[in-house]
């Protein structure tokens, strides 16, 4: 007797009209920058829109990545939630989550994590599951720094469209610096979701009630000098170790500030 086949039950992946939209944000700004050849108001527009739009594709992506992950692993609710559908304001409050980060971006270039889905980790059947669930979010901010990165190194120094490339360099640095932030072990941060886990129980209980804070915190550390230059001074370092300056970064993310052009 044979018995019918059955197949696994597919996720609901289908990218929403708001994050197709914010790729076109994002392609539109692309072409306004490629366009230009020098840094006019209009080509520093172009940078805004590409770096400021392409930062919330990545983190849909991010987040998307662990909704992912944490259905394969058995936690079918972020189906349900929407999380599966790349629409940046499923990803917990669309103010603290997105336009806080983008402000951020903005007016000073700090890549704060932005962005959180909730998961139910006590489906997933050993620690090495959440750990994973919760690494998966700052890889994909690696891979987007890493593959950014090479393309600058490698055909925008050759080009002759220069602004364009400028912010590709300034979303790259951007990956690299969520990335730091995301691994770094301060509760509510992905860092801490891979060696939670692992913790004892009753620190994990204690550290709960703080996870709402943690990016809060952090940014508030950021403002003492000392820390401040220590973390910028390690992004820098592991920017140029594609072999380009950080100085090429920064000009992007100065170029996005088109209100500040003369």
């Amino acid at each position: 007797m044979t018995l019918p086949f059955r197949q696994a039950p597919r996720a609901g992946i289908r990218p929403s009209p708001i994050f197709l939209a914010v790729l076109a944000v994002t392609a539109a700004g692309g072409y306004l920058a490629w366009q230009a050849t020098t840094a006019t108001r209009t080509a520093r527009i172009g940078v805004f829109l590409f770096i400021v739009a392409g930062w919330v594709v990545t983190v849909c992506l991010h987040e998307f990545a662990h909704a992912y992950l944490a259905w394969r692993f058995g936690d079918r609710e972020v189906e349900a939630r929407g999380y599966l559908t790349l629409n940046p304001l499923k990803y917990s409050h669309p103010v603290l989550s997105v336009l806080l980060p983008v402000l951020f971006i903005a007016i000073g270039g700090i890549g704060l994590p932005g962005g959180a889905v909730y998961l139910h980790p006590h489906r997933f059947r050993n620690n090495v599951q959440r750990a994973l669930v919760s690494l998966s979010g700052p890889v994909t901010n690696v891979v987007f720094a890493v593959l950014l990165l090479v393309l600058v190194r490698r055909v925008g120094l050759y080009s002759a469209h220069g602004v364009f490339w400028y912010g590709v360099a300034g979303l790259a640095l951007l990956q690299v610096m969520a990335s730091i932030l995301n691994l770094l072990p301060v509760p509510g941060l992905d860092g801490y979701g891979a060696i939670e886990p692992y913790l004892d129980p009753k620190f994990r209980q204690a550290a709960e009630q703080f996870k709402p804070f943690g990016m809060l915190a952090l940014f508030a550390l950021l403002q003492i000098q000392a820390i401040n230059h220590a973390f910028f001074r390690a992004i820098y370092w592991l920017f140029e170790q594609s072999g380009m300056p950080a100085t090429v970064g920064q000009v992007g993310l100065e170029l996005l500030r088109f209100w500040e052009a003369g």
